[in-house]
């Protein structure tokens, strides 16, 4: 009777090693993990924006319409609170993305109509956060780009064999990455006619 047990135990052990169990655990904590210094480097932007606004209205006569946009794209940015559970539900991570895009889209425009005022490019502080912003921008990019990895990884766990069973079993379901809003427009190569006058 013992060793039909220890012939069980060690059985059971052998498949769980392989079940991918607790790859499942560490994956979805470096998940939460990656997901918080997304968040984390997005709210630095959004710390960034009401200074880049203030500086900016001191511009006499510049457009109050973009300034408008870039508030009302952060304040709907920072209205949206993904949590690590919401990481799940594709419907709220695209909303999120959309409204931070907005948020980058707005900033976009902010800094190219700042070209057509000299004494703002001017302007020390104002250059410093332009800086500021520029490096927050980069620091998103590599803190997606460390989730996006992450979820890669996850979702592999989640569908080869013999871990998809464990999913199944503990219904341990892909995660949403990151899309591109845009994707059909990036896709297309630009037009170059030279021929234009």
């Amino acid at each position: 009777m013992k060793k039909i047990f220890l012939s069980f135990l060690l059985a059971a052990t052998a498949l769980l090693t392989g079940c991918g169990y607790n790859d499942f655990q560490r994956l979805d904590e470096q998940s939460k993990a990656a997901w918080s210094e997304v968040l984390n480097q997005y709210q630095r932007r959004a710390d960034l924006i009401p200074n880049i606004v203030n500086t900016v209205k001191g511009e006499a006569g510049f457009e109050q319409d973009t300034l408008v946009k870039v508030v009302e794209a952060r304040a709907k940015a920072t209205s949206i609170q993904m949590t690590p559970e919401m990481l799940n539900n594709p419907e709220a991570m695209k909303k999120f993305q959309a409204a931070q895009g907005e948020v980058g889209s707005a900033l976009s425009r902010l800094l190219v109509t700042v070209e057509s005022y000299p004494n703002l490019k001017a302007n020390q502080g104002f250059q410093d956060l332009r800086v500021q912003l520029e490096g927050t921008e980069n620091r998103i990019t590599v803190a997606r780009n460390r989730y996006i990895k992450t979820i890669e990884e996850y979702n592999v766990l989640a569908r080869s064999f013999p871990s998809n069973l464990t999913a199944m079993v503990f219904s341990y379901s892909p995660k949403a990455g990151f899309t591109v809003a845009n994707e059909a427009q990036i896709s297309t190569p630009p037009t170059v006619d030279f021929n234009k006058k």
